[in-house]
């Protein structure tokens, strides 16, 4: 048997499952391809928020970075957490020679609000991080962290895209989840642009969404799809599992990675 396409996500573990990781994994399942991983940071984590955070040395992440992509070789790679600076310009260098698609989710804070990228990295993902990226998903909060432009309507997103993309990266994903009304993602490369539409659905258990959209597009280009292909696969899915997210612990529960496994999406 042959084996499946692999991708290698670089992020930080969740202690609780529900995103980082965890969810990066999952997503990789379910949707058929071989996930590996690059831990950067370990979190001890909940349904609460976050509790402590602890990054990794540079040097065992260039390890466990290089031990899966000389041996076994990647289609696509995810960043999410990387937490430093240094880090930050370690995972850059070693993408800019890796030879496949790299989706950079571009985190900076927790679902719960607790910080996860300090306040000095961001220009390093700004100059370093983001030029070598094929995709960067980067939610409202995140924009304005990184561009200083503060989205409140569809019209907002379009400036939002074009600030992200003066940072070097092919395409981006603007998530508009934070928006009133439908779910409203803007996928561009600044000439291309695609609206990627989805009902919102009355559920607060949310978390993880932005580690499983990357990891899902970064799934879908190992699998050869373009771009745009990928990115309205992802949305489909991540769509999915938010609607049948479920409750978990005292606050904010996970979206549902196995929900077109077990047949739990919308009806």
């Amino acid at each position: 048997m042959s084996a499946p396409p692999r991708v290698l996500t670089v992020a930080g573990s969740d202690s609780g499952g529900g995103a980082g990781i965890q969810a990066d994994l999952k997503t990789m399942l379910a949707l058929g391809v071989h996930g590996m991983s690059v831990l950067t940071a370990v979190t001890a984590q909940n349904s609460l928020g976050v509790q402590g955070a602890w990054e990794l040395p540079v040097e065992a992440v260039r390890a466990q970075y290089r031990s899966v992509v000389d041996d076994i070789g990647v289609q696509a790679v995810k960043t999410g957490m990387l937490a430093s600076a240094e880090l930050v310009e370690t995972v850059a260098d070693l993408l800019a020679g890796t030879d496949a698609p790299a989706v950079v989710d571009p985190v900076g804070v927790s679902k719960h609000g607790d910080a996860l990228l300090a306040a000095s990295a961001l220009d390093s993902v700004r100059t370093k991080l983001l030029p070598v990226a094929t995709v960067a998903t980067p939610n409202l909060d995140e924009v304005g962290q990184l561009t200083g432009v503060r989205v409140g309507s569809e019209r907002d997103m379009r400036r939002a895209a074009a600030a992200m993309l003066e940072f070097g990266p092919r395409w981006v994903v603007i998530k508009g989840g934070h928006l009133s009304g439908d779910a409203v993602d803007l996928l561009t490369d600044g000439s291309e642009e695609h609206w990627l539409r989805a009902p919102r659905h009355d559920n607060r258990h949310t978390h993880g969404t932005g580690c499983t959209l990357a990891s899902a597009i970064a799934s879908h280009l190992a699998k050869g799809r373009t771009v745009p292909e990928a990115a309205t696969a992802a949305k489909t899915y991540v769509t999915g599992a938010l609607a049948s997210g479920f409750a978990l612990g005292g606050g904010i529960g996970p979206v549902n990675h196995a929900w077109a496994l077990r047949g739990d999406g919308p009806r």
